[in-house]
């Protein structure tokens, strides 16, 4: 019975340091390098984008989408540009016009550009990583998310010692 109760607890450990892992892993920022290749704007509610098969039914919004293109890869990649205001994650955005006018300018002049986001994209669920800033580089030019690695660290070491302490406790009883 010991032995299940350890094993309890170590997996208790795992599953809470994954969900923290994954929490990191939305919202802190990520950076790619691609092409834009178009801009739009939907009006959307609660549903998603407003269609015939998904009729407006509450408030509605004006939801931002960027169309980018990476040069290795075939698949675009759908972008959603929302201000986040003073909501979480507190990236304190409230420029989504303007960077959706430089999008479109990027598009336009065909220029590699470096897109800082959040967030997961999900198609099924009409979920797009959204879009927190985007400026013009050179192909060699390669920013890296060093805070979502020391928090990634962070996570593993306090994982690492709460197994540890786990089985040091119920080890010690024995």
């Amino acid at each position: 019975m010991r032995k299940f109760i350890k094993y309890f607890f170590i997996l208790v450990v795992v599953l809470f340091h994954a969900v923290l892992f994954a929490g990191i892993n939305f919202v802190f920022p990520h950076y790619e390098t691609t092409y834009v290749t178009g801009v739009e704007v939907k009006r959307v509610d609660k549903d998603g984008p407003i269609t015939k098969s998904n009729p407006e039914d509450g408030p509605t919004r004006d939801v931002y989408y960027i169309y980018t293109q990476r040069t290795d890869e075939a698949k675009p990649t759908v972008y959603r540009n929302e201000d986040t205001r003073w909501g979480f994650p507190f990236y304190f955005k409230f420029d989504s016009a303007v960077q959706q006018a430089r999008a479109s300018g990027f598009a336009q002049n065909k220029k590699l550009v470096e897109v800082k986001y959040y967030g997961w994209n999900i198609v099924m669920f009409n979920e797009f990583r959204n879009v927190v800033s985007m400026h013009e580089v050179d192909e060699e030019q390669v920013s890296h998310p060093i805070l979502s690695w020391i928090f990634y660290v962070l996570g593993l070491l306090t994982m690492f010692f709460s197994i540890q302490f786990i089985r040091g406790w119920f080890d010690s009883e024995a």
